[in-house]
């Protein structure tokens, strides 16, 4: 039976609740497929949708306009990324290059 005609009883069209409070919006592979212009049009307007197969998630579509930070909220509340929020670190070079050779002649020479 599809989505359409069970009236959203399939568990792949629930809502879930998201911490902005606007709920991310479940919806099965097929389903998607036939709605897909209308899906588009919700995620312009600000909804990220959850792509499911078999119940489970395998995509999220998320608004282009996004700010970054939002973003990585989004991921970190997906369970996806792990991040504390804070400033990175600069990170040390893997090494240094001495005299007068580039890294790609250096290379070259190592390789014959």
């Amino acid at each position: 039976m599809s989505c359409a005609r069970a009236r959203n009883a399939c568990s792949d069209c629930a809502t879930v609740a998201r911490a902005s409070g606007k709920p991310d919006k479940r919806i099965g592979i097929r389903e998607l497929k036939a709605t897909l212009s209308k899906c588009v049009r919700e995620v312009k307007a600000g909804r990220t949708i959850v792509v499911t197969d078999h119940g489970q998630p395998v995509a999220r579509i998320i608004p282009e306009a996004m700010l970054l930070r939002e973003r990585v909220d989004a991921l970190r509340k997906a369970g996806a990324i792990a991040w504390s929020g804070r400033r990175l670190r600069r990170g040390k070079p893997a090494g240094k290059v001495r005299g007068d050779k580039t890294v790609a002649d250096l290379i070259i020479e190592n390789r014959e």
